[in-house]
């Protein structure tokens, strides 16, 4: 078309849905009425390991998924769980969820998350399957490295910033496993026995944060039946809970072969199925789900809200033409990675001072432990990524001491499972290895033991629970005969999961050194040398035996199960809620860590003595560095009410704070505690209940470490 003087091509009008201007439902509506029905099923279901269709057609995109919390996973083949063998998926390994919780600090929760949500936009995923909120219930859980802990509020308040930064590149946060996915053991069979109560107290509010706090664009349902249906589509959970009361407006995906019925599926919530194993056009949510439609038998509204929401998922992110790159292994990134693991690692002992190494003092160190030279990051299952690099404990150490003190090392014992890169040759002989170890650690200033859990079968890892509570592969004779010859012993736990260390008292110092990503050895050596000043708190508790969990106090219904049930009989008892209102010691308590520095607290100070249910107590305190370093305090507040008319925990956490603090400097922290938070289920009335009475305020160091406690009233 010739276009005459004074005229201008006139902009080719976009229809609605692909017009970025409109409003995002008007854009829905638009794209809804174009859709065919076969083209509304084919969005409810995968067409690749890691995608779920669009529709070409009308330009809609596919969408892309990918793992994991702590990195974007490598590429797999299109229709196989076989490795891609690409180069350029190589990705920065983020610390463990673990090791943030450990943090307790949201800011940086924050930063975790936004570098994360840039590396899967560089790699064009538009679903990141993260961050799981499951509580940790049992130590034995084998995937509990992958989640934040035993406390919800802990949960909550850290993975609101994680999912928000994530979703600030335009890349949706799927946030799993939906619900009460506490164990791997018979994960896809077993049926949880569990509480409202519990549900609404302690394994639902990270959830409902996520959704309503976080604005998350995506949920995952979990593998195991609560109530006799399948949580992947359960009626409770994804329509009366989720989307109804909650408001969600995001899209359930189920996980990988979580669905088990046609028509539960339609009806219950469910709106894309991903899975693993047979023919797309096979799936539930497929042609037998077209079916049911072309019969009538489910009404095309059910239908139309997956579609709904499939396509308010896909102009969030794949349709998303604002949406900024991304970056992929940035020296931004690599910062935030060490930055977490500095301040995630927990100083759990420290007889003597033995930390940090005094350099002019020691002129040998030897190195002991298949960890110090065991690369993490490509295992645990939907966990591992490919990772451009990882630097071990060894190499960490040898780069930091290297110059000033001599560094050697022996493995100490193997594994039943091959090492890469390991700096001995492959020796099976554990005998032989045990003696090396032993005569080096003799002839030796100081020992760092660098042992603990790996991603191997049974121990930290995806479809697999621990078997036991004890560290594997014979390391508490090891460490015990080390300890004979040489009392200048540290030991570095390197794990995602508490374990029994009882037998490891009699060492001076013990350090919880985690699953720390790329930056693991340099993070772990700044802490040994003293360059950083250790201020991880634990985020769950290391009980002194198994049995002493709640989880592990009754019998075997309550874990692991019997006859594909199991019995959560400990109730909203979890963590430390259970050992604190039994009157049982742990042997290291939620929140507890050590530092290089001491801190002392001044009396707290509230506004006034008496609130409203709706009111808000403004807490202050100031917080001392008495010490002669420079540190961080994470400073936690827990509330009880002892004249409840239900049983209630002896305390539980209600709000925290990190404090940085000079030598010597003392600042003023002051913490918010809306008294509406206090409430507890009333199952009765199936509500939220602030009973009026007293209420005692707790701040302190740790659950078990309570500096001063105060009353107030509420009416």
């Amino acid at each position: 078309m010739a276009w005459g003087v004074g005229c201008s091509p006139q902009k080719e009008e976009l229809p609605i849905y692909l017009d970025d201007s409109q409003a995002i439902e008007a854009r829905i509506d638009d794209a809804l009425q174009r859709l065919t029905l076969e083209e509304k099923v084919a969005l409810c279901h995968a067409q690749s390991k890691f995608s779920s269709p669009g529709v070409p057609r009308l330009g809609i995109p596919e969408l892309w998924m990918n793992d994991g919390p702590f990195g974007v996973r490598g590429e797999v083949l299109y229709n196989s769980w076989e490795n891609a063998d690409t180069n350029n998926d190589f990705c920065t390994a983020f610390p463990a969820l673990t090791v943030l919780a450990a943090t307790w600090d949201p800011t940086l929760a924050a930063r975790y998350g936004n570098a994360l949500g840039e590396e899967a936009r560089y790699r064009r995923k538009d679903v990141l399957l993260a961050p799981g909120l499951n509580i940790c219930r049992t130590p034995l859980n084998g995937r509990t490295f992958e989640y934040w802990g035993e406390d919800p509020f802990l949960t909550a308040t850290l993975a609101v910033p994680y999912i928000r930064g994530i979703q600030k590149n335009g890349v949706a946060a799927c946030v799993k496993h939906f619900a009460v996915n506490n164990q791997e053991q018979w994960r896809d069979s077993v049926e949880v026995e569990v509480s409202d109560r519990a549900l609404r107290e302690i394994y639902f509010p990270a959830f409902k944060a996520a959704v309503q706090d976080g604005g998350a664009w995506a949920l995952m349902g979990a593998y195991n039946l609560l109530r006799g249906e399948h949580c992947c589509h359960n009626d409770f959970l994804l329509n009366k809970v989720l989307k109804e009361e909650w408001g969600f407006d995001g899209a359930v995906i189920s996980d990988w072969g979580g669905v088990h019925d046609t028509k539960e599926a339609a009806m219950n919530g469910t709106d894309i199925e991903m899975g693993t194993l047979k023919p797309y056009e096979e799936y539930y949510m497929a042609d037998s789900m077209l079916a049911l439609f072309r019969r009538n038998e489910v009404p095309v509204a059910r239908l139309d809200d997956k579609v709904r929401r499939i396509l308010r998922l896909n102009m969030r992110t794949a349709m998303n033409r604002t949406r900024p790159y991304g970056s992929l292994n940035s020296k931004e990134h690599v910062a935030v990675a060490r930055e977490v693991a500095e301040q995630g690692i927990v100083l759990l002992k420290n007889d003597a001072g033995l930390l940090p190494i005094d350099l002019p003092k020691v002129r040998s160190i030897a190195v002991i432990g298949e960890n110090a030279v065991r690369r993490h990051a490509g295992g645990g299952g939907a966990a591992k990524v490919k990772a451009l690099y990882e630097v071990t404990p060894l190499e960490g150490i040898r780069a930091r001491f290297g110059d000033t003190v001599r560094i050697d090392y022996a493995m100490g014992y193997c594994s039943d499972t091959p090492l890469e890169d390991r700096v001995v040759p492959p020796q099976y002989d554990n005998a032989k290895l045990r003696k090396e170890a032993i005569a080096l650690a003799a002839v030796s200033d100081v020992v760092l033991f660098i042992g603990g859990l790996n991603h191997n079968r049974y121990q930290d890892s995806e479809a697999f629970d621990r078997e036991s509570y004890q560290l594997p592969y014979g390391q508490e004779q090891l460490i015990e005969d080390i300890f004979a010859v040489n009392k200048n012993v540290v030991l570095v736990l390197v794990s995602g999961s508490p374990v029994d260390l009882c037998f490891a008292q009699k060492l001076p110092a013990i350090v919880e050194g985690w699953y720390c990503g790329s930056e693991s050895g340099n993070a772990l050596a700044a802490v040994l040398a003293g360059d950083v000043n250790p201020s991880g708190k634990l985020p769950f508790s290391f009980p002194r035996k198994l049995e002493d969990c709640g989880a592990h106090a009754f019998d075997a219904k309550t874990y692991p199960g019997e006859n594909l049930k199991t019995t959560y009989t400990e109730d909203i008892l979890v963590g430390y809620r259970w050992y604190d209102t039994k009157g049982i010691a742990p042997l290291y308590a939620f929140g507890y860590g050590l530092s290089y520095t001491k801190f002392e607290y001044g009396a707290p100070e509230i506004d006034r003595k008496t609130y409203s249910k709706d009111g808000i107590v403004h807490l202050g305190f100031d917080l001392t560095n008495v010490g002669d370093l420079a540190g961080a305090e994470v400073s936690q507040v827990y509330v009880s009410q002892p004249g409840a008319s239900v049983m209630r925990p002896a305390k539980e956490l209600k709000g925290f704070a990190k404090t940085y603090l000079k030598k010597g400097e003392t600042k003023r922290v002051e913490i918010d505690l809306p008294v509406k938070e206090w409430a507890f289920w009333d199952t009765r009335t199936s509500s939220w209940v602030v009973e009026p009475g007293e209420f005692l305020i707790h701040v302190g160091a740790s659950s078990d470490d309570i500096k001063f406690s105060v009353s107030v009233n509420v009416e």
